[in-house]
């Protein structure tokens, strides 16, 4: 009852914080370039910050990003979430974010020890040989244990912060209140759906509040690299697995970052840094279920793999997904801009629905050239993919089309991936790794071994329907035959060489046929 009364104090407090923080960064010009308040402008001059934030001469990306640390861990969590939106904000603005840490103190051990005990109903003792009270790593949702099961295998457990869903609650109601308002005032927040881009960052943190879904993801990912050594995907020990409580394979390696450490035990770095590259293509064409958070915390190199290396991968929080209409378009977008082919990006867009379709294709081909031609000025070991497809992006968000969540996650986690081989390998080349890659999968979904998969994978549904056929066939032969004996039916359609009963018959027949010999050469496969 006592907590119910001081909840609304609490988010007033909450709300006062966030208005100090803006006026102390200079957030509030921002809100002064609004139409509405553009009459007030020169008002922020008396804002006792202003003059000490001129001096600094910080750009507004860097001011915004200052604000989000400094407001707290779930604000950091909300603006790395933003710094995939290159459609809805300015490039500066989504650069600034990228660079968002997130770094915060650990939460008392005794409290991760109790939400253990109470997640696996009984004291820790009883499941865990070995607990270490030392966090190793902290992050704004959770922090990191290591432990030992009473099996002896070493593990690591991932223990949700206290209250987190309730302050996470609360920040969103905040965020999703300023939303509106700013949706009634604003004609730039309606045009980029504010609401929507706050829904978005709540399924995302819902999605990591909930570490069986973590668990989930780290499962799937682990079972289609089983048989591919260049990604390792830890263990998850389902057993003492919970909503709060996530217990995973402790594994050792390098970091991603660390050239030296790399080249001192022996490594390749080109090679290191291909299979990297290789190895998240596959996730994304081979699989369409890729790793959407891989910065240089959360990747590390196997230390025992040094004449193939391998890929550690951890942290499975934030995913991503693709269709098979996604690949495609993905794929031949970026083989069709690797030729110049710039009329069939076009087409593409088009297709795919990237942009509308009254738009003239000579328009979308002219700007889609002006765009994209200065990238093939530069070496062609310095062409990105990942900027590839956020100038793809960029088109569609000129022509005023809204690009799919999907994709946008896809494009900066690309451009991550390429920034860390590139930091390993300066002269790697992404074109020459990616398009073997891409035309393989290209070949894979058109050609004809892809045709008798698809027929293959049918094959169930067929047996199921084949007794019908005899059935469908007999109406069909009798409509025809009806058709035969009452000319005025089809006394406008050019007579025919043969009677049509004939060639249905035919027809049907071989199709029948057909339909036969596939179903023995499927069984005996």
């Amino acid at each position: 009852m006592i907590t119910l009364l001081f909840k609304p104090f609490r988010q007033i407090f909450r709300i006062v914080k966030i208005i100090y923080i803006m006026l102390k960064f200079g957030l509030d010009r921002a809100l002064f370039n609004l139409p509405l308040f553009s009459l007030f402008k020169s008002f922020f001059w008396f804002n006792p910050f202003y003059w000490h934030i001129r001096k600094q001469k910080l750009t507004r990306g860097e001011r915004l990003r200052l604000a989000l640390e400094a407001l707290g861990p779930l604000f950091i969590k909300f603006g790395q979430i933003l710094s995939t939106r290159y459609d809805v904000l300015p490039d500066d603005i989504v650069e600034s974010l990228a660079k968002l840490q997130d770094q915060v103190k650990p939460f008392d051990s005794n409290i991760a020890i109790q939400t253990i005990e109470s997640e696996l109903g009984g004291p820790i003792d009883q499941f865990f040989d070995h607990f270490e009270k030392e966090a190793f790593a902290s992050a704004s949702i959770s922090q990191v244990h290591a432990a030992r099961l009473k099996t002896g295998e070493e593990v690591i457990i991932k223990v949700l912060r206290p209250h987190i869903k309730e302050e996470i609650a609360q920040d969103i109601s905040i965020l999703n209140t300023l939303a509106k308002i700013l949706e009634r005032i604003s004609g730039s927040a309606r045009r980029i759906h504010a609401t929507g881009i706050v829904d978005e960052i709540n399924r995302t943190l819902q999605n990591e509040l909930d570490l069986v879904k973590e668990a989930a993801n780290a499962s799937q990912l682990r079972r289609q690299f089983l048989t591919d050594p260049r990604l390792y995907i830890p263990k998850i020990y389902w057993e003492v697995t919970r909503t709060k409580v996530l217990v995973m394979e402790r594994v050792y390696g390098i970091a991603v970052g660390d050239a030296d450490a790399l080249h001192e035990k022996g490594f390749s770095l080109l090679e290191v840094a291909t299979v990297g590259i290789q190895a998240f293509y596959t996730q994304v064409f081979s699989n369409a279920f890729f790793h959407a958070d891989m910065h240089p915390g959360n990747i590390f190199i196997a230390s025992n793999s040094q004449a193939h290396p391998c890929w550690i991968l951890i942290d499975f929080g934030i995913v991503g997904t693709l269709s098979k209409e996604d690949q495609y378009y993905l794929a031949s977008n970026f083989l069709a801009f690797i030729d110049r082919d710039y009329r069939r990006v076009a087409e593409l867009h088009l297709e795919s629905g990237w942009v509308p379709k009254n738009v003239r294709i000579d328009v979308l081909e002219s700007a889609i050239r002006g765009v994209c031609e200065p990238i093939f000025e530069l070496p062609q070991n310095q062409i990105s993919m990942g900027q590839t497809l956020f100038r793809l992006i960029k088109i569609a968000r000129e022509f005023k089309m809204e690009v799919m969540p999907q994709l946008l996650l896809l494009q900066k986690t690309l451009v991550n991936v390429e920034g860390l081989a590139r930091k390993l390998a300066p002269e790697i080349n992404m074109w020459l790794i990616a398009r073997p890659i891409l035309e393989k999968w290209m070949k894979s979904k058109l050609g004809w071994k892809s045709l008798l998969h698809r027929l293959k994978e049918q094959l169930p549904t067929l047996n199921e329907r084949l007794p019908e056929i005899p059935h469908l066939i007999f109406q069909a032969l009798k409509n025809v035959q009806s058709k035969q004996e009452n000319p005025t039916v089809d006394k406008h359609l050019p007579p025919t060489r043969w009677p049509l009963f004939k060639r249905w018959t035919g027809f049907i027949l071989g199709l029948l046929i057909g339909i036969g010999i596939m179903i023995i050469y499927f069984h005996k496969i």
